[in-house]
């Protein structure tokens, strides 16, 4: 499983909203210039955060974005299902009923259980609010060894 910049930059985004809010509204084009992503990419990535409910706009010169809940309340297993979809290693795995027709004697699905379960296992383990404190920065703190 390979995240990609949509993924990576959305965590960044959520993080830089988190710790800059206090200051008021979270201008898109300050958060684009701390984080030297492209406004267009980011703009895309805070739509998709909006829709689902993670941010709030508002509009003026007085606009821009804020979390709509607390950090501590937002993984990044959420932001990552928001911007990548299922986290699942395997297609067989997408969707809540395994519907393959080699689920009976496939002999690798245990394997594939076992890596989704420690992928979001780990990731619903990491908060915005441990992020933007620094806090787990490797991983000791959360107990796996990969």
């Amino acid at each position: 499983m390979k995240i990609s910049t949509k993924g990576r930059y959305a965590i960044r985004l959520m993080i830089d909203v988190a710790e800059h809010e206090n200051s008021g509204n979270v201008s898109i084009k300050d958060v684009a210039k701390r984080q030297n992503i492209s406004l267009k990419y980011l703009e895309q990535i805070v739509n998709l955060l909006c829709k689902a409910g993670f941010l709030r706009s508002r509009r003026g010169s007085q606009g821009g974005y804020q979390l709509t809940r607390p950090p501590e309340e937002y993984t990044a297993a959420d932001i990552l299902r928001v911007t990548e979809g299922n986290l699942a290693p395997v297609s067989c795995l997408e969707t809540e009923e395994n519907t393959c027709p080699n689920r009976g004697r496939c002999s690798t699905i245990k394997m594939w259980e076992g890596l989704y379960k420690a992928v979001v296992d780990y990731l619903s383990a990491v908060t915005v609010a441990d992020l933007l404190e620094g806090k787990k920065a490797n991983s000791e703190d959360y107990g796996y060894y990969i």
